[in-house]
């Protein structure tokens, strides 16, 4: 049964708040919107429950504001649904009930910034070759929003990395969580590349949680040519499900490479690695 409010406990919030999604099936119809499942179809394909039940949780959440809906299609009239403000605040919450299950149900609760190959995690990411890219612009060290795929180009390489030190300092004991440190050095790695990235027709693409004025400090000091986007909304971590960890007080992606065509299809997946120079030669063979 749907709860509506929790009355007893009127002035907490967070009692309020499971009142609107605390039925797990709310949240997951929430993740995949975010995922671009917009129509009624592919959400009851993804989820596995019935129409009856779907129709139910997305009424509700139209209710709450959460989800809005807009007619694609008339006689007979199919809607195709998508979050709201409202609904798109949500994301860091599922990021980090994400994360939370990654290291303390799938793992071993050890804080870490990447996984084994046969983790949970990377089997998530690789399962993403095929899938499309939903379009999501993101603030750019240009000053811009910015597509995190070219359509221009001929791929796209999107590459996440958790945060460089410059200008803020990094959290104490960076350095001890596994897969951290190094994001300096991928930038670099990808910007004495450039000319080969662009005789290949690839655009390139960073992506950190990381504020827009930190990264263009970074971007400045370090004479990064690609683009850097923040992702500091979690926006695409709630799209494409990526592995994050927290570190600092902040959710931190895992450093992953994605190859992305024109038509937003991810081709490529590189995840976990090991070897930066080698992930960036990687993915200029793209």
């Amino acid at each position: 049964m749907r709860r509506s409010s929790f009355a007893p406990e009127a002035d907490c919030a967070i009692a309020q708040s499971l009142g609107v999604i605390g039925d797990g099936w709310e949240l997951l119809v929430v993740r995949d919107l975010a995922r671009g499942l917009e129509r009624f179809d592919q959400l009851a394909e993804s989820l596995r429950i019935s129409r009856k039940v779907l129709t139910e949780r997305l009424n509700g959440l139209m209710d709450s504001g959460i989800v809005e809906r807009s007619a694609y299609q008339e006689r007979p009239t199919r809607y195709a649904y998508g979050l709201t403000p409202r609904g798109r605040a949500l994301l860091p919450v599922l990021v980090a009930l994400q994360d939370w299950g990654d290291r303390w149900l799938l793992g071993d609760g050890s804080l870490t910034g990447t996984n084994d190959a046969e983790e949970a995690p990377a089997l998530r990411l690789h399962e993403l070759i095929g899938q499309r890219v939903p379009y999501l612009a993101l603030p750019s060290t240009a000053g811009t929003t910015v597509d995190v795929v070219d359509g221009d180009a001929r791929a796209t390489v999107i590459f996440g990395y958790p945060a460089t030190g410059r200008p803020t300092p990094l959290p104490d004991g960076w350095d001890e969580i596994a897969g951290a440190a190094g994001c300096t050095l991928e930038n670099r790695l990808f910007a004495g590349r450039r000319d080969e990235f662009l005789a290949r027709g690839l655009a390139v693409r960073g992506v950190s949680t990381q504020r827009t004025d930190e990264q263009q400090a970074f971007a400045a000091a370090e004479d990064i040519p690609h683009l850097l986007l923040s992702d500091v909304e979690l926006e695409l971590a709630a799209a494409l499900r990526l592995p994050t960890f927290r570190a600092g007080g902040y959710e931190r992606l895992k450093r992953v490479v994605l190859v992305v065509g024109p038509n937003r299809v991810i081709s490529r997946v590189r995840y976990p690695i090991t070897d930066i120079a080698d992930a960036v030669a990687w993915a200029l063979t793209s």
